[in-house]
C-alpha cells in the first residue's frame, strides 16, 4: 500500500482532495492491524510523509514504522526528506529503504526498487524537463535489478510512478523489469479525484510474465492490497488486465 501522504503536523491535511480521504491515517492503523501479521512483507512505494526535512518527518516514520509487518520502502516523488541514505536507515532501524539495492529474505522473497518518473506520454511529460530523470531513474532501476538474490523464489520491484500505461506497455521500466524476470511490481502515484473516480487509465495485471498492481491506499480504500498464491503463476501467454475509471 503506499502514498501514505502522512502529515502529524496537520499542515497538509489530505481530506482537502475529498472527503474519501478523512481520518486516513486511523483507518490505515485499523486496517493493517487486521489484515497484516509481524511475518508479513509489507510494501511501500513511496509518499510517506509530507515533510521536507527528515526531523520534519520523524513523526510519520514512526508511524510507518509503529505498523505491523517487515516494511518495505521505495523512495516517492513527494518525499523530499529522504536525503543522505545513511542517515535514514540508521534513524529508522524498524523499516527498510531501498536505493539503488535490493532487501533479501533468503531464497523466498528479494525486492528492489526506486522512485520511477513520468513517461513520454504522461499527463505534464515534458522531454526538455523530464527526460534527464526519467534515464537516471531507469538507471537506478537497472541497479537495483541487478542485486536482486537470482535464486529468489519471488522477485519483486517497487516504483512509485507508474512504470508503463495501459496504451504504453513497453517503455524503459518494464523492459528491464521483464528482462529481470521480475514476478511482481507494485506502483503508486495515481489517485481518485475528488469525486472518488479513477480518472486515468491504469493497467493491474501481467505483461511479459510480470505482474503489476496499482496500491495507492486511496484506490484501495485504505486496506492493504494482498498477494495471493494463484496471482504467481507465471503463463506463456500474455495476459493483461486493465482497469479504467
Amino acid at each position: 500500500m503506499a502514498d501514505f501522504h502522512l502529515s502529524s503536523s496537520g499542515e497538509k491535511p489530505m481530506d482537502k482532495f475529498g472527503r474519501h480521504w478523512e481520518n486516513h491515517p486511523e483507518r490505515i492503523t485499523q486496517a493493517c492491524q487486521e489484515v497484516i501479521t509481524d511475518d508479513d512483507l509489507f510494501l511501500i512505494p513511496g509518499d510517506h510523509s509530507w515533510g521536507l526535512r527528515l526531523d520534519d518527518a520523524e513523526e510519520d516514520l514512526r508511524f510507518i514504522e509503529s505498523l505491523p509487518g517487515k516494511k518495505v520502502l521505495c523512495r516517492g516523488n513527494h518525499d523530499y526528506w529522504w536525503q543522505g541514505i545513511k542517515k535514514v536507515r540508521e534513524r529508522f532501524p524498524g523499516l527498510t529503504f531501498l536505493q539503488n539495492d535490493a532487501v533479501h529474505f533468503g531464497d523466498e522473497v528479494s525486492c528492489c526498487g526506486t522512485r520511477g518518473w513520468s513517461l513520454p506520454g504522461s499527463p505534464g511529460y515534458s522531454k526538455e524537463k523530464d527526460e534527464k530523470y526519467l534515464n537516471r531513474e531507469v538507471h537506478r532501476l537497472k541497479l537495483s535489478l541487478e542485486q536482486l538474490n537470482p535464486k529468489a523464489k519471488l522477485k519483486i520491484a517497487l516504483i512509485h510512478y507508474p512504470p508503463l500505461f495501459s496504451n504504453d506497455l513497453n517503455t524503459p521500466f518494464s523492459e528491464l523489469l521483464a528482462e529481470a524476470q521480475v514476478d511482481l511490481c507494485v506502483y503508486g502515484h495515481i489517485h481518485l479525484s475528488g469525486s472518488g473516480r479513477l480518472d486515468v487509465s491504469i493497467l493491474n495485471g501481467r505483461h511479459k510474465k510480470v505482474l503489476y498492481q496499482l496500491v495507492s491506499c486511496d484506490t484501495l480504500g485504505f486496506v492493504p492490497w494482498e498477494l495471493e498464491s494463484s496471482q504467481l503463476k507465471r503463463p506463456e501467454a500474455r495476459e493483461v488486465l486493465q482497469t479504467t475509471a
